[in-house]
């Protein structure tokens, strides 16, 4: 039994929440063959994910690097699946009931409190993104997916913060898919991630989202990732958190 809320990073994405008998992973990843013709092959091997019966799970966004769609599907067999409700109708036809929610409504997860709020994915309105506040025990975290820059950061830290910990993308990758191709990072860079967090009031930065996949020139990660987010961390007085997969942050 955990009487205090505890937080591990997982890989790339990933991260899992616990308190008491609630286990809640926010999107999880382990099947990555599927990811090898853009992202490229994974540059270390990704861990099962541990999910026994109960866990519950949310998803940022249907990206397949974010909703691996056969463990979350083994995770729905026992639990519940957050998604924001533009998401439902898609995971319906791949045979997944979620739980739909609109930006800015919480619902309960045993004794965990989950609200989607604003992200804003690359690619525009073809793919719908949020971010989760997660709340348990006195602490609350924010799970920011893989967004970009946006100006919502200060309206979230009004409604919703501050933060224990905010967990952001830094792998700033240049992404060139067929119809998407351009020079700019599709997702936040190491100094981005730490002025979100900043701006959200977040005491420490975890930094998420990189490391495992590169894949040049279709998939390109930014280089010095944990140098440069440590010294912008540095250079912003907040405490940046280097993670290793499967490692505690609080």
């Amino acid at each position: 039994m955990t009487s205090t809320l505890s937080v591990r990073r997982l890989a790339w994405a990933g991260v899992e929440i616990r308190l008491g008998d609630t286990r809640l992973l926010i999107d999880p990843l382990e099947n990555v063959a599927a990811l090898a013709p853009v992202m490229g092959p994974p540059r270390r091997p990704v861990d099962p994910v541990d999910a026994p019966p109960g866990t519950h799970a949310l998803i940022t966004h249907l990206h397949p690097d974010h909703y691996d769609h056969d463990l979350i599907a083994r995770i729905a067999a026992t639990g519940t699946i957050g998604c924001h409700t533009p998401s439902a109708v898609a995971l319906h036809e791949a045979g997944i009931a979620p739980v739909a929610q609109n930006l800015g409504r919480s619902r309960r997860i045993g004794e965990l409190t989950v609200t989607p709020v604003t992200s804003l994915d690359w690619r525009g309105n073809d793919c719908d993104q949020v971010a989760w506040v997660v709340e348990g025990a006195g602490r609350r975290i924010i799970h920011c997916g893989d967004t970009q820059w946006h100006g919502s950061w200060w309206q979230i830290a009004r409604d919703h913060g501050p933060f224990d910990v905010a967990f952001v993308p830094v792998n700033g990758v240049i992404a060139h898919f067929e119809g998407y191709a351009a020079n700019v990072p599709a997702t936040m860079t190491p100094e981005q991630g730490v002025e979100a967090a900043v701006a959200l009031g977040a005491g420490t930065v975890c930094a998420m989202h990189y490391g495992l996949f590169h894949n040049p020139p279709f998939y390109t990660e930014q280089p010095d990732i944990e140098q440069r987010f440590r010294h912008a961390a540095a250079e912003r007085d907040i405490t940046a958190a280097i993670v290793a997969d499967g490692q505690p942050v609080l």
